[in-house]
């Protein structure tokens, strides 16, 4: 079940993988199919001023994917579950965060732009080839603006 589903949502916190945490900063209406779509405004709604919690495997987005597999590995044929594991490992390092801890994704925002360095590195690893790299473009522009004006403001 997804969160949209009413009967999910409850005051429980999402749960999201490391990777999620960054590419959900550039959700803007995409995804898979209508259902995807659906659960990914109830995660991004309710994630973005309030807590999540950081996991290690399928979450709250996987829930909703059709590369879901049973045993809760992802199917995608473009990033199985050993490309997505590192991914979510390389996340949980650029947050400072590790599964267990609580994280919004506004603080999560504010921790991408706080490392221009790290968030180079993500985007040269995950995005290049990633399904969804075109729809992440304009979001990118405005993550790195957010990013060089941190450095700008560090003494």
């Amino acid at each position: 079940m997804s969160l949209a589903d009413p009967q999910d949502a409850h005051d429980a916190p999402v749960r999201l993988r490391g990777h999620h945490f960054v590419c959900l900063q550039f959700f803007r209406g995409k995804g898979y199919s209508d259902e995807f779509v659906e659960n990914l405004r109830a995660v991004v709604e309710r994630s973005t001023e309030n807590p999540a919690q950081l996991v290690a495997g399928a979450d709250d987005v996987c829930s909703a994917c059709t590369g879901l597999a049973r045993d809760g590995s992802c199917l995608n044929p473009q990033a199985g579950d050993l490309e997505i594991n590192r991914a979510d490992r390389f996340a949980w390092r650029v947050l400072g965060a590790a599964p267990g801890d609580l994280l919004s994704l506004a603080e999560a925002r504010r921790r991408l732009a706080d490392d221009a360095v790290s968030l180079g590195t993500w985007r040269a690893d995950n995005c290049a080839g990633c399904t969804w790299e075109r729809e992440c473009e304009e979001s990118w522009g405005d993550l790195l603006g957010e990013a060089e004006r941190s450095s700008r403001a560090k003494p």
